[in-house]
């Protein structure tokens, strides 16, 4: 197969199978910037899904959210969502609260029998995510986890090229994210900063994104890590400011990652084979506009495609497979994975022994 062949309507939807069903209907749980400002518009845009309630701690801002959201029909606060309140009126939750309240409000949800969309990292801990995994598992809701880079096109097509041995065996990948977070999130008493809510800094919260996404594209799990971290900053004191780490994949593959809240932004996502590579770049920032180039042997080059808004393609991937009746992926015993490897990676950093899984 040619290499423009992979290309040939990059941005299709290779899961999407239409149905007569009516529009699933999600309640926003968690009202903080990502859902106001990326979560609810990329509803907004979806095929198959629509916003109808929102919940908060705050009863005031979930009330001036609804009021800005035609679709809306009821505003509740966190004790009224875990009570049942405006049930009638939604059939799946989006979850996009501080990581250690993520189980809380997932139990909840499932105790309503409603499906789950849980951002990522699922929990601050395994025994959290564990407890998710069964408690949906329990009542027979489905539970998938935020993987926004998993419905990418460029993330999609650089798996097909991988799987169909396009650049040869897998070798190396090479994953990298970065950002300034007090300079997006000024505020040092955000929760991110706070291990006792987020598990961990700068590993759990961007770290996780190119260890995943390898996982992904390389459609395998490791099986064992070494990492070291640094606080440099005094803002970053007492939690992991600068990461690096390696992931051992079977079949000898090894992932080489970084990450930072407080660098330059930038990201990318390579896969170097026996034969080529693929490179994603920029890749994990939804609103930088996503690259890919490919090199097999002498023959390669950029592509260039048409942007999607990546929210919109999560939230219609998940409310399609509930369409139709299929168990969304990436599930959450996908994501009990990664926050299985996070905390091998912070038991590395701290002993500086590589750590099996």
């Amino acid at each position: 197969m040619s290499l423009e062949q992979y290309f040939d309507g990059f941005t299709r939807r290779d899961w999407e199978v239409c149905t007569d069903e009516p529009p699933v209907r999600f309640a926003m749980v968690g009202l903080g910037w990502w859902t106001r400002e990326e979560a609810i518009p990329a509803v907004e845009s979806a095929d198959f899904c629509e916003t109808t309630v929102v919940v908060s701690g705050d009863s005031e801002k979930a009330e001036r959210v609804a009021a800005g959201t035609a679709t809306v029909e009821a505003a509740v606060t966190y004790e009224e969502f875990h009570a049942g309140v405006a049930a009638d009126a939604y059939d799946a939750v989006y979850v996009c609260t501080p990581n250690a309240t993520h189980p809380e409000h997932v139990v909840a949800a499932a105790d309503l029998g409603k499906a789950v969309l849980c951002e990522k990292p699922m929990a601050a801990t395994s025994e959290g995510a564990e407890r998710m995994v069964e408690a949906c598992a329990d009542r027979g809701v489905p539970l998938a986890i935020a993987y926004r880079m998993q419905t990418e096109p460029a993330v999609r097509r650089a798996r097909d090229l991988v799987a169909d041995g396009a650049v040869g065996e897998p070798i190396h990948a090479h994953g990298h994210m970065a950002d300034d977070l007090l300079e997006f999130v000024p505020d040092r008493d955000q929760w991110r900063l706070d291990p006792s809510l987020s598990g961990g800094t700068t590993m759990n919260d961007i770290g996780i994104y190119p260890l995943n996404t390898t996982r992904f594209v390389l459609d395998a799990d490791p099986v064992a890590v070494y990492a070291t971290t640094t606080s440099v900053s005094e803002a970053f004191a007492g939690v992991d400011e600068h990461v690096a780490f390696q992931v051992e994949f079977p079949g000898n593959v090894t992932a080489v990652c970084t990450a930072s809240h407080n660098a330059h932004r930038s990201s990318y996502l390579e896969v170097v084979g026996s034969e080529g590579r693929v490179r994603v770049e920029p890749a994990f920032f939804p609103w930088d506009d996503r690259g890919l180039v490919v090199e097999v042997g002498d023959v390669g080059g950029e592509f260039e495609f048409e942007q999607v808004d990546q929210m919109t393609e999560e939230f219609d991937h998940f409310a399609n497979c509930l369409q139709r009746g299929v168990d969304p992926h990436p599930d959450g015993r996908h994501g009990l994975v990664d926050i299985e490897a996070l905390e091998a990676l912070y038991e590395s950093a701290e002993t500086g022994r590589r750590v099996a899984l």
